[in-house]
Order: structure tokens, then sequence, then C-alpha cells
């Protein structure tokens, strides 16, 4: 939020508790089911995509995917929930909730609410790359393009341009909704 102070000819930026709605409900889910089609457009040929979502609304967001792939794809889909400590992804040990070795050679699907900086999903990244795969994809609702890894999605819900101090909002549940704070 930009406020004027009187003995400033220029705006200031001010720090603010409002939320600014940015998708609504309906909007959250159409850009969910346009993101599976896509997924199923891009991996039709694969006979199994491991959909792996970041602990919290990333993984949420995954169930999400998943619901809508079951309905339209014929490839078999395995959910998994990665769990890294996000304040401290490089030190941190990243978990799955599959063995490894039931992951090999197949499709990975990378997925997290918002991607800011790219420092998440590299880390999530890392037990993937220790087996062999047919390729890792990235997916996300909200892409903030502050990347300072080299993480680009795949996938991606809504592309927002915003500050570094903006913060954004995912709420996934029986409604839906993106804030921007």
């Amino acid at each position: 939020m930009l406020n004027f102070i009187p003995d400033l000819k220029f705006p200031v930026p001010m720090e603010s508790t409002e939320k600014t709605l940015v998708l609504a409900d309906a909007a959250v889910r159409n850009k969910i089911i346009r993101m599976a089609y896509e997924i199923l457009e891009n991996n039709f040929q694969e006979k199994a995509v491991v959909v792996a979502g970041v602990d919290g609304q990333g993984y949420t967001l995954a169930r999400l995917l998943v619901k809508e792939l079951k309905k339209i794809a014929a490839f078999e889909i395995q959910l998994i929930r990665i769990r890294i400590d996000k304040a401290a992804p490089e030190t941190s040990e990243v978990q799955l909730d599959a063995e490894l070795t039931t992951l090999r050679r197949k499709t990975i699907l990378l997925v997290d609410d918002v991607l800011n900086t790219g420092k998440i999903i590299s880390y999530a990244m890392k037990p993937f790359l220790q087996i062999p795969v047919r390729k890792i994809e990235v997916a996300v609702l909200v892409n903030r393009s502050h990347l300072q890894f080299p993480i680009h999605p795949t996938y991606t819900g809504y592309a927002l341009a915003t500050t570094l101090s903006d913060h954004i909002e995912v709420v996934l549940d029986k409604e839906s909704h993106v804030y921007l704070h």
C-alpha cells in the first residue's frame, strides 16, 4: 500500500494488515482443473506420475490436482508428501512418505502452493536426484517470479508480480482463496 506523507512529494510504502483478494474460490478451482489438463497433455504417454506435494498447502494442492487427474488420466497416479523445514531447507532432512526405490524411472511432479525464490522446491527435489527418474516437473498455484534458484514451473495457476515484502496467502479448503498482504 502506498500512502503520501504531506511533506514528501512521492509515495512511501506503508505497513498494511489489509488483505487483497487475488483469486476467489471459483477461480482457484478453475486454475486447478486447467493445470490438471496441462499435466495430462504433457504426460499422456506416461505409465505413472508421482505427484509430490510440499507439506502444508503444497500437499493440499497436490491432493486437489490428483483428484482432478484421476477423472481424466489413464496413467497411474501416486500421491506423496514431502516434509522439509521451510525455515532452513538447506540444513533440513527432506523426508518422503514413500520409499525412493518405488519412484525409480517415474515422472515426478513437485507441487507447492507458491513459488517465490525457488529455494524450497530446489531443496525438496534433493531425494529425487538420488535415483533415476524419467523427468521432474514443477507445479505451483501462484508464481511470484522472484527466482534466486534455477526453478521455473512447468505448470502455473496464476503468475503474480509482487514485491519481496508482499506476502501471498493461499487457502485451500471448502472455500479456496488467494490473498495478497
